[in-house]
Order: structure tokens, then C-alpha cells, then sequence
């Protein structure tokens, strides 16, 4: 289970990494990256699957999945971001795989993306 020091629980986060967040996205994924006043704090991800993409089983299974999907990133991951995950409908067909593989290059690209504006 993803620990609670590494989930974005506020709303307020969760705006903040969409809205000014370093964005990046593949076929059914978009990906924010924020970086965070504080670079030594713990990386931390959110989730959000709307009702546009299935039923409630469907979506819980997705989350279950992102989370399982970001503790596999957190050794890769630098501290001190907020990474949060997006589904589109079209995620709702993914196996594991294909979503693990789109997540995490959708993490990556906004990562490197999320560097570049902070360097800039």
C-alpha cells in the first residue's frame, strides 16, 4: 500500500499539480508533475479516475493499480514532487501492462518536462 506520506490528499494539491504542474500525456493517460517548494520532501502521487471511465469496480481497479504502478516508481522518482495520474476512458480496456508502460512513460515525460521549466 502506498503510504500516506506518499499520496496528495488535499484538494487544494491536487489543483496546484494540474493547473501549474509540467504536463504530459499518452493514449489514456495525462500526467502533472509539480515540483515542490521543498525538494527534500517525500514524492508524492494522486490519482484521479472519473465516472466517465467505467463503473465503480472499474474505477477502483485502475486505482489499484496506479498505486501498485507508483510504488514501482517511487525508487525512480526524485523526491519532492507532486505526480498525479489522469485517466481518459480509453484506460478502462488497458491490462496492467500496457498501463504500467504508459504510466510510466507519461510520468517520465513530465518529469523531464517538470526539470526543464524549473531550470529555465
Amino acid at each position: 500500500m502506498l503510504a500516506r506520506a506518499h499520496r496528495v490528499t488535499s484538494g487544494d494539491d491536487y489543483r496546484a499539480a494540474v493547473r501549474r504542474g509540467a504536463r504530459a500525456g499518452v493514449p489514456g493517460v495525462v500526467v502533472s508533475a509539480l515540483a515542490r517548494n521543498d525538494p527534500s520532501s517525500p514524492t508524492r502521487f494522486g490519482f484521479i479516475v472519473s465516472k466517465r471511465v467505467g463503473v465503480a469496480v472499474v474505477r477502483n481497479r485502475m486505482r489499484r493499480r496506479l498505486k501498485s504502478i507508483s510504488l514501482e516508481l517511487l525508487d525512480e522518482v526524485p523526491t519532492g514532487y507532486d505526480i498525479v495520474f489522469r485517466m481518459l476512458p480509453e484506460s478502462a480496456a488497458f491490462d496492467f501492462a500496457t498501463l504500467r508502460d504508459r504510466a510510466r512513460a507519461a510520468s517520465a515525460s513530465a518529469l523531464r518536462r517538470s526539470r526543464s521549466a524549473v531550470n529555465a
